[in-house]
């Protein structure tokens, strides 16, 4: 469900803050904006880029990989980005 430019930020999902932050990124590139408007697309996509970020960074810290022996089976956890 898209939200509108007034919706809070922290009662988007992931998904609706991302395309906000795609229509702001627009607007802004088109270069029909006035000055003013300009600014507080620009305050906004900040926000919408920092939430975003934030729940990405949430995300990858919940992302696990399963280590398994030889016969398959799990033996415990490793954080995704480590190196094994």
């Amino acid at each position: 469900m898209d939200q509108g430019p007034d919706t809070p930020i922290a009662d988007m999902s992931f998904e609706d803050a991302l395309r906000a932050l795609e229509t702001v990124v627009r607007r802004l590139e088109s270069g029909d904006v006035p000055l003013d408007e300009s600014i507080a697309l620009y305050e906004r996509g900040e926000e919408l880029r920092k939430a975003c970020q934030k729940r990405l960074d949430a995300a990858q810290a919940r992302i696990e990989k399963i280590v398994q022996d030889a016969d398959g089976k799990p033996t415990g956890t490793v954080p995704f980005d480590s190196a094994n």
